[in-house]
């Protein structure tokens, strides 16, 4: 099962046009024309994660 799953992942997304058509991680202007307080609480929700990611790796060195 594990197998088939692995195939059907690398079939997915290691093809070139899925992961062109998903388009790159970005986030400059991703909440272009949201309102102030959206912008905000974007802003604040991309730090937490940020830093999330931050102590995930320094709990792993």
């Amino acid at each position: 099962m594990r197998d088939r799953f692995a195939a059907w992942f690398h079939r997915t997304f290691d093809d070139w046009f899925f992961r062109s058509f998903i388009g790159p991680a970005q986030t400059k202007g991703a909440i272009h024309g949201a309102d102030q307080v959206a912008r905000e609480h974007w802003k604040q929700d991309l730090e937490r994660r940020k830093q999330y990611t931050r102590e995930q790796r320094a709990l792993r060195r």
